[in-house]
């Protein structure tokens, strides 16, 4: 049944405007961004040259296409997520889906797999960026792995909050604020917090709140780090929520 929720709510993202809109605005700046990257790259052949270990296009034009990535995915993950749960609860569908013969757990999982599906496609165009220039330049394919590993577990964890949030309300839009403003208190504050704890000798608590912080465990991926306590914070951060998520719908079942 999580494959079947899956594959529904992922007909339902490629049959919605919005999601179209979200994609097409996304590969805009990004593709915008990265061909700005490349001319830089290209002016500063000159100067590299003359290094005796310059850095490669894959430091100069796809760590950073994929550092803007991060970024615009804050604004796109919830406006994507927003529909999975509040709209049903707008529209009376979910108390049907509610009441079939499958587990909370199943709607969950189900629901969050077809946006993650949707979010690799969005990864991939992504991915083929710096892949287009193979056939010209020698690309650092370790590098490129390790950052677009660091984008899936960031856009699962996004996912993962934006689901949670969207599980707290009927109302589409305030789910996508609430899933914005809560990513983006997690990125500033998740920094904040470890640096504070840290100055103060506290490594222990610091190393927790690593977990609310998404950027924080991106970070050492997008460096070409594989660094297995960031990747075992991003799990944690989306199974936390998702957890989250499906408490949350079970106490609405239980209260009808």
């Amino acid at each position: 049944m999580i494959f079947t929720i899956a594959g529904k709510e992922l007909k339902a993202l490629f049959a919605s405007p919005l999601a179209w809109v979200v994609l097409t605005v996304m590969q805009i700046i990004l593709g915008y961004a990265f061909l700005r990257q490349l001319d830089d790259f290209l002016q500063m052949q000159p100067r590299l040259f003359q290094m005796t270990s310059p850095p490669g296009v894959t430091e100069l034009v796809a760590a950073p296409t994929f550092g803007n990535a991060v970024v615009v995915l804050l604004f796109a993950v919830p406006l994507l997520a927003m529909r999975l749960v509040a709209e049903e609860r707008r529209n009376q569908t979910m108390v049907f889906l509610m009441s079939a013969p499958v587990s909370i757990t199943d709607i969950v999982l189900g629901k969050f797999l077809g946006l993650a599906a949707f979010l690799l496609l969005i990864i991939a165009l992504i991915v083929l960026m710096p892949l287009a220039l193979a056939g010209g330049t020698r690309l650092d394919y370790g590098l490129l792995a390790s950052l677009t590993a660091g984008l899936v577990l960031l856009a699962a964890s996004f996912a993962a909050v934006s689901l949670y949030v969207s599980c707290l309300t009927a109302h589409p839009m305030a789910a996508a604020i609430g899933a914005f403003s809560l990513l983006l208190a997690m990125l500033l504050m998740g920094e904040t917090a470890g640096d504070s704890l840290r100055a103060r000798g506290w490594h222990v608590p610091a190393a927790l709140v690593q977990v609310l912080s998404p950027l924080k465990n991106f970070a050492p991926l997008g460096k070409g780090l594989v660094d297995t306590y960031a990747i075992a914070c991003s799990i944690l951060l989306t199974a936390v929520f998702l957890v989250l998520a499906i408490r949350r719908l079970d106490a609405t079942r239980l209260r009808g």
